[in-house]
């Protein structure tokens, strides 16, 4: 009796309340364990990248190579989104009414399709890794490192789908504390390891992917052993499992948001390393490969804050509680505003500073810090498309979010990353030019179609609250 009682107040202690309080503390009290969860999990990908372009005599290389795996690694990560956040908003709402039985198995049926299209991926990526990299813009010099990292990679897809997948319903139930240190684990495994199996034991590139599965199948550990424990709200129970596809129907039509703004990530990598080879040769695939690892780096902070906010909007949503909304979605804006800002700025007076991190090449160098400048300009621009996802999803608007990812990427970047390298010479300029454009554009349209359609609906909602 008393040690049930301890658990319950540890888990009280831990659990952040998301009706009550400060709605801003509400917000980074999830956002910033998240924040260090996701530079976290950024380091499984980063430090490779790092400890790949500085291999002597074939880093700049290598890191070409494994920048024709992002791609593939995007798609996993895609498909990862579907179901973990497709289906973490509405657990959050469900608990909001009070309905814990209908989102244990929210995720329940979630984790089931993790791992059914984990074996999947897995199985058709090492299949056809070969044609799939060539297409993808791999070269002679580069399809070998390319191959190497991919195929020892995608053994680990499972464990990557089930850490990542999963730990939303844990920052979905106000656990944020040890959704970070789910990441914790793996990324510092995977720093640890990754010297030893690159350089200790000479393996290069394979070294890289060992080190990395390592990591994703102890965060894979960590996750299940919590959820199946006595300290979670809501436990994920397998025995006597049956899938309930409308439940699935219910959480592949929100997330594929989340599904489509990763798969068309993986769709500009394609077209951009093609482009990128055609007019500038494999030097400027490594040069996106770290332009991209400096965006993720620049972005996660936003990220992570917008994520923060999700859970609160949804849960306070999903209790009529329309002033708390209000309250979240105005203080996620104003942060992120502010946050990109400082960044855009930080990395345009101190280009060779960032990409130093991964390499110092002089020729790559060189050519990386124009393309920085392009491709970062108006970055500030990108905290006004993540909040308007992010209140699109957290409220169960799957349509509106599913129209913007596609607006940004496929029908803007796209065409223009196919079109402006022919345009008055611009050649890798273009391609490198279709970004900052695309986020004017995108980021205004998603914003301000969220303000003209949800703060209606709120103001509804809060008549109604005075009238009952």
């Amino acid at each position: 009796m008393f040690d049930s009682q301890q658990t319950k107040n540890e888990k009280s202690n831990r659990q952040v309340d998301f009706a009550t309080g400060d709605v801003r503390r509400n917000v980074l009290a999830v956002a910033a364990p998240m924040l260090v969860a996701q530079v976290l999990n950024l380091l499984y990908n980063i430090v490779d990248r790092i400890y790949i372009g500085k291999i002597p005599g074939e880093g700049t290389l290598a890191l070409a190579g494994l920048g024709l795996c992002f791609p593939i690694i995007t798609l996993v990560t895609a498909f990862t989104n579907l179901f973990g956040a497709g289906g973490a908003p509405l657990c959050s709402i469900a608990r909001g009414r009070q309905d814990h039985e209908g989102a244990q198995k929210i995720m329940a049926n979630a984790y089931f399709m993790l791992l059914l299209v984990g074996v999947l991926l897995t199985a058709v990526g090492i299949g056809f890794h070969r044609p799939i990299l060539y297409l993808f813009g791999a070269s002679d010099d580069t399809y070998g490192y390319a191959a190497d990292y991919l195929n020892i990679y995608l053994l680990g897809t499972i464990f990557v789908m089930t850490s990542l997948g999963l730990n939303p319903y844990i920052n979905s139930q106000g656990f944020a504390k040890t959704g970070m240190l789910t990441v914790l684990l793996g990324a510092v495994t995977n720093i640890v390891l990754d010297p030893i199996f690159i350089y200790g034991f000479n393996l290069g590139v394979r070294g890289a992917a060992i080190a990395t599965v390592i990591s994703q199948f102890l965060s894979a550990v960590w996750v299940l052993r919590f959820l199946t424990g006595p300290q979670t709200e809501l436990t994920l129970q397998l025995r006597k499992f049956h899938p309930d596809w409308a439940c699935i129907r219910h959480i592949v039509a929100l997330g594929t948001s989340s599904f489509v703004m990763s798969f068309t990530d993986s769709l500009v990598q394609v077209v951009c390393n093609n482009m990128l080879r055609l007019f500038g040769g494999d030097l400027y695939i490594s040069v996106m490969t770290v332009i991209n690892s400096v965006r993720q780096i620049a972005q996660t902070p936003v990220m992570a804050l917008s994520d923060g906010a999700s859970p609160v909007i949804s849960y306070n949503y999903g209790a009529r509680n329309a002033l708390r909304v209000r309250k979240s979605i105005r203080f996620m804006t104003q942060l992120g505003f502010g946050y990109t800002l400082v960044i855009w700025g930080c990395i345009t007076l101190f280009p060779t500073l960032f990409i130093q991190i991964f390499n110092q090449n002089p020729d790559l160098l060189t050519a990386a810090v124009s393309s920085l400048h392009i491709y970062f300009f108006g970055f500030v621009m990108m905290a006004f498309q993540f909040s308007g996802q992010s209140v699109f999803k957290s409220l169960n608007k799957a349509q509106n979010a599913i129209f913007f990812s596609l607006l940004r990427k496929v029908l803007i970047v796209v065409p223009l990353t196919l079109v402006l390298p022919r345009v008055a010479n611009l050649g890798v300029n273009g391609v490198f030019l279709a970004e900052p454009i695309s986020n004017v554009i995108g980021g205004l349209a998603c914003y301000i179609t969220m303000r003209k359609t949800v703060m209606p609906e709120l103001s509804a909602m809060e008549s109604q609250k005075v009238r009952l």
